[in-house]
């Protein structure tokens, strides 16, 4: 139909509107969090971009989710304010009417929130949490920012380097304050190099140098000269760790080791794509507002709505992770409740245009009490 056809171009330009913003503040976002844990020291400069790819992609389901809600919210809005609704009654269509054109949009984008939760946000998380793992467990002198006082990660030293080289390997007018034992140690050098030992034990090793034992008012103060001079950063033992939390497991993994930890992270996966649909067809009712007032009642009654079922959604997965409830006896209520609550709001709202509405009997009532009064 022509009204359904000129909906589903509505709606589809509304989403791509809504999705542009919701993005870029959550890019901006996370931009500004990974810049500064750049500056910081905690990952490395060049994969800033590649963090902030893994971390758009976490936030992606949600993103379509909330996209998908305001879209349908904004277009049932524009048209009750502009009285396109009474043209869509007058022509002898419903509210329901709205359901398929916004089903035609919401399962394509349903199907996105699905497959991101399903599997490609588990492999972003561990894309990201590999990328940080690998710098962490880098040598320290190579993780140092010229210019910059940067801590360890064993937390016992701070480094300070002039300049690095390009291979990040040498690095130009070394200061390294460490404490060990409650003593305190102090090195300088004019340059330093990494080298690895037959046993894969890492070293700094240090030329032309001074190093400083002790505190300079005590007696056990000491001060020794060196040309070369190797500090250990890294041991042999030190393995590379995998990334075995539940959020960065794939669903085949979760579903062959049930700990509650996986049977809470299966349920937060499964709520999405249910959530999505839930959402945008309970977005058709609340989307009712009065031509004569404002619109911002709706949007935030709305925006009620969203934050307490997602977190709800939190709620039960954080009480299946600790063990409080079964993962069957808790993924599907807060669902029900949703699909319930749809199907009120649609009743009440079809009733609204019937002498049938409980209002309809009210306001009947009253009439009736004032001409009683009145005769």
């Amino acid at each position: 139909m022509i009204f359904q056809r000129a909906l589903r171009r509505e709606l589809i330009s509304s989403a791509g509107a809504v999705f542009t913003t919701l993005f870029s503040i959550t890019i901006t976002v996370m931009l500004i969090r990974i810049l500064g844990q750049a500056a910081g020291g905690k990952v490395a400069s060049q994969d800033v971009v590649a963090l902030l790819g893994f971390a758009a992609l976490n936030y992606l389901p949600v993103i379509l989710i909330l996209t998908g809600f305001i879209s349908v919210l904004l277009v049932l809005t524009r048209t009750y304010q502009d009285s396109e609704m009474v043209v869509w009654f007058a022509s002898g269509l419903s509210l329901t009417a709205w359901i398929r054109p916004v089903l035609t949009v919401a399962l394509p984008l349903v199907l996105v929130v699905a497959t991101l939760s399903l599997a490609v946000t588990p492999w972003a998380n561990r894309q990201s949490t590999e990328f940080r793992k690998r710098f962490e467990q880098r040598e320290d002198i190579s993780r140092v920012s010229p210019g910059r006082f940067q801590e360890s990660s064993s937390a016992d030293r701070v480094f300070f380097v002039e300049g690095v080289a390009d291979d990040v390997s040498n690095v130009k007018n070394v200061f390294i304050s460490s404490m060990r034992d409650g003593k305190s140690s102090v090195i300088v050098a004019a340059e330093g190099r990494t080298e690895v030992e037959a046993n894969g034990d890492k070293f700094l090793v240090l030329n032309d140098g001074r190093r400083y034992d002790g505190t300079p008012s005590e007696p056990e103060f000491q001060l020794m000269q060196f040309e070369r001079y190797g500090v250990l950063i890294a041991n042999s033992n030190q393995v590379d760790a995998a990334d075995n939390s539940a959020r960065a497991m794939p669903l085949g993994d979760l579903i062959a080791n049930p700990t509650n930890q996986n049977r809470g992270e299966i349920l937060w996966r499964i709520a999405l794509p249910i959530m999505g649909v839930v959402l945008m067809l309970l977005a058709i009712p609340l989307g009712f507002v009065n031509p004569r007032g404002g619109r911002s009642a709706n949007l935030l009654l709305a925006l009620l709505v969203f934050i307490v079922y997602s977190n709800m959604v939190s709620v039960m997965q954080a009480a299946v992770a600790q063990g409080k409830l079964a993962l069957m006896a808790s993924w599907w209520p807060l669902h029900l409740i949703g699909a319930l609550m749809v199907a009120f709001l649609f009743s009440w709202r079809i009733l609204m245009n019937s002498r049938h509405h409980p209002l309809a009997y009210w306001n009947a009532f009253k009439r009736m009490v004032f001409y009683r009064r009145t005769a």
